[in-house]
């Protein structure tokens, strides 16, 4: 028979700020499922799909083990999960505080890895009806991820501060005021060359950033696939690359806003300008510079546009089955969930005979 868990719980979350009810309400299992998925695949000895920056300003996609993706080889349940938390290596590198990240990983008081969390469903509304092999998912994305990015990055490069100044310095020194739209707009390209200059020339030092677990459907239906779950890993580098991308190829409307990419790539720019000149980034950068944009979301990358960056046979076929619910869900944690929200409704509704005892 399935393994019973005298209270409901979830894989490998031993050590957590969260337990109870605090596992499966909103806001809350839509990071602690992928932390256990994670966990699950870990001990399985699944690899992750780690997206990274390669030649040519490519995105590459390829396996990565979960240690180093966790930073670490102790045993999941030797390790600290905490959810909303800071990441409280990253501070002394900015102006401001500097605020909570999705997912914090501690070994006793040993500080490993700073994730985002964006869990996302396979396929999404604007590839539920192409051939499944180009199905995608949105991704959405917060200048609270953004923020983060730029100081995992600047944690990476905080011994080349001379080379990034010398970098940065021609580009961003005659700007004055970076919420203004006009002096954006206006230093577009230099912006944006600057940026591929940097991540051309110290690619070598991204790391792994930000999870987006998948679970698939049968199309646009709520059934999951048989092969359900998978874990996608981008690493800060490879994200900035995806707004960079776009950023060089959205329109500049005669409104005189900047578009949202570009108020991302060029949030980056300053980040890094100020780390190389102060030797702290200004979360300020982060919190006013809206650039004529309303500040709910950084920006957003549909599946038309992720497919491109996660061409991995995974996407087609993941790794995980839906079966290993029962075994990554505990103690019939499934009868918590919301089934108002869609994740937790597939499980709660069209998965729940997963659930049910297996005989031998």
């Amino acid at each position: 028979m399935t393994a019973i868990s005298a209270q409901p719980s979830l894989y490998g979350l031993n050590l957590s700020n969260r337990d109870g009810d605090a596992l499966w309400g909103k806001n809350q299992f839509n990071s602690t499922f992928p932390t256990a998925l994670c966990c699950y695949m870990r001990d399985k000895g699944i690899p992750a799909v780690y997206l990274s920056l390669a030649d040519q300003l490519k995105v590459d996609a390829k396996e990565l083990d979960f240690n180093a993706v966790f930073n670490s080889k102790t045993a999941n349940q030797y390790l600290t999960f905490l959810f909303e938390n800071k990441y409280d290596p990253y501070q002394q590198w900015a102006y401001g505080d500097i605020g909570n990240i999705d997912l914090v990983i501690k070994h006793k008081e040993h500080f490993l890895r700073a994730l985002e969390i964006k869990l996302t469903v396979l396929p999404d509304e604007g590839t539920h009806g192409d051939d499944e092999a180009d199905w995608g998912s949105e991704l959405v994305v917060r200048a609270a991820t953004t923020s983060y990015a730029a100081l995992g990055i600047a944690d990476s490069c905080s011994d080349i501060l001379p080379e990034l100044r010398a970098l940065f310095e021609p580009v961003c020194q005659p700007i004055r005021n970076w919420g203004n739209s006009t002096e954006i707009r206006v230093r577009r390209e230099s912006i944006l060359e600057c940026l591929d200059t940097f991540q051309s020339t110290y690619s070598h030092r991204q790391k792994p950033f930000l999870m987006q677990p998948v679970w698939k459907t049968i199309g646009k239906s709520p059934e999951l696939a048989d092969n359900a779950f998978d874990v996608f890993i981008w690493s800060d580098f490879a994200l900035c690359r995806a707004f960079i991308d776009r950023a060089k190829e959205e329109p500049l409307r005669n409104d005189n806003q900047v578009p949202r990419f570009l108020r991302a790539a060029a949030r980056l720019a300053h980040a890094l300008y100020d780390l190389s000149t102060r030797g702290k980034v200004d979360m300020t950068v982060y919190r006013e510079d809206a650039m004529g944009n309303l500040t709910d979301k950084e920006f957003a990358l549909g599946g038309k546009i992720t497919r491109h960056y996660m061409k991995h046979e995974r996407k087609l076929n993941p790794a995980v089955s839906k079966t290993a619910l029962r075994e990554i869900i505990l103690g019939g944690g499934q009868d918590r969930l919301s089934p108002e929200r869609r994740f937790d409704a597939t499980i709660y509704f069209t998965a729940k005979h997963l659930f049910e005892e297996v005989q031998p």
